[in-house]
């Protein structure tokens, strides 16, 4: 048996003098790829069982860089066991740059995987298909526009990171430092427009003058905010046409926010009518129309004339509703009521010209003289 295990082991021994010198190094490398799986594999269930079930946040990042992380521990083991390794000439610097890139890379993509799931989880916290949603809405315009703002800047420096591992880069830096005038201005002038787009941001993050689902009028155009990005935004518009609006321009540019504290609003009506209208009718009339409408939202309705023409006199009526859509939809309401009513109560009180016509009676002819030739035939 120990002859049998001897003759095995020289020729074992054997095919490994006569393998290719690659085969080696294969072999470290492989192994050392696999432990560190396993290595990973180990210290994720630890930190699985470490982490508690009611710790959804944690369990959710932990999953959201189970990836990434096992990635770098291989190019990390990879690092540390390459420069022992006898590889060919010129492959130790090569691959010890590449390991580098790709260890560069593979932290930024962890970081920005873990921005995007933490503000994912914080999103889902807060229901925007609810009627108040004020509150939600400042949330999640918050946690999306510095979810996004977050993730260029770590792709930024990633990049930034990954090109200073480059000699002529290195070098290039140092001459634009060198030159640090025309130089600096030419270069901050190309990123003044994603820089201005950033800042304005952080800015809308921070004192939100626009929100998710805030209703704005842009550029004389009505609708809804619909997504707010990085660099611009895209607004719904009533006739589901999309306005997409630079960040900068909600900084710098007046434009209106009818949602700015609270979504509700008052609506105006108008009519133009005769001087014969019975106002104090009309008056009670629109009370009626707008307690018995669903739109309404009991809080403002009034009329009153505002307006006097020569030919009519213009009445104004006000509602208020919950929402601008609501508000629209209760003016329609409350316009055609009324109109109808007048038409069937009142319709001596709808606009009309009025003119005057004279005619000019004939004069009456003059009495004829004696002697006039009439006069003698009778």
């Amino acid at each position: 048996m120990l002859e049998t295990l001897n003759r095995i082991g020289e020729d074992i021994g054997r095919r490994i003098a006569d393998a290719p010198d690659f085969l080696g190094p294969l072999l470290i490398v492989l192994g050392t790829c696999a432990a560190a799986i396993v290595l990973h594999w180990l210290l994720y269930r630890l930190l699985r069982r470490t982490v508690s079930r009611r710790n959804g946040t944690g369990r959710s990042l932990l999953r959201g860089a189970r990836r990434p992380t096992r990635l770098a521990a291989v190019v990390a083991a990879l690092a540390w066991v390459l420069p022992n390794v006898r590889l060919p000439y010129g492959w130790q610097d090569v691959a010890g740059h590449l390991l580098l890139i790709l260890l560069i890379i593979l932290v930024g993509w962890t970081m920005i995987l873990l921005t995007n799931r933490f503000a994912d989880r914080a999103v889902r916290r807060h229901r925007m298909d609810v009627e108040d949603n004020l509150a939600a809405r400042k949330f999640v315009t918050q946690a999306r526009v510095l979810r996004r703002t977050v993730s260029i800047v770590l792709g930024i420096f990633t990049v930034g990171g990954v090109l200073l591992t480059f000699e002529s880069v290195q070098e290039y830096g140092a001459a634009l430092f060198a030159s640090a005038g025309a130089a600096g201005l030419v270069v901050g002038l190309a990123a003044r427009p994603v820089l201005t787009n950033l800042i304005a941001g952080l800015q809308i993050a921070i004192t939100q003058p626009i929100r998710l689902e805030d209703v704005v009028i842009v550029e004389g155009e009505w609708g809804w905010v619909e997504e707010i990005f990085a660099t611009y935004v895209v607004v719904r518009l009533w006739d589901w046409r999309r306005m997409v609006v630079p960040l900068s321009y909600f900084i710098e540019t007046p434009f209106q926010n009818w949602t700015r504290e609270s979504a509700s609003i008052i609506g105006a009506v108008f009519w133009y009518l005769d001087y014969t209208v019975p106002i104090e009718k009309m008056r009670a009339k629109l009370e009626e129309f707008a307690k018995s409408s669903e739109l309404w939202d009991g809080r403002v309705v009034n009329l009153q004339v505002t307006e006097s023409e020569k030919d009519s006199i213009a009445v104004r009526g006000l509602v208020s509703a919950g929402t601008s859509p609501r508000a629209w939809d209760l003016r329609c309401e409350i316009r055609e009521k009324m109109i109808t009513w007048l038409q069937q109560e009142h319709p001596d009180a709808l606009p009309r010209r009025r003119a005057e016509i004279r005619t000019q009676t004939q004069p009456d002819p003059p009495p004829m003289e004696p002697g006039h030739r009439g006069a003698a035939s009778e």
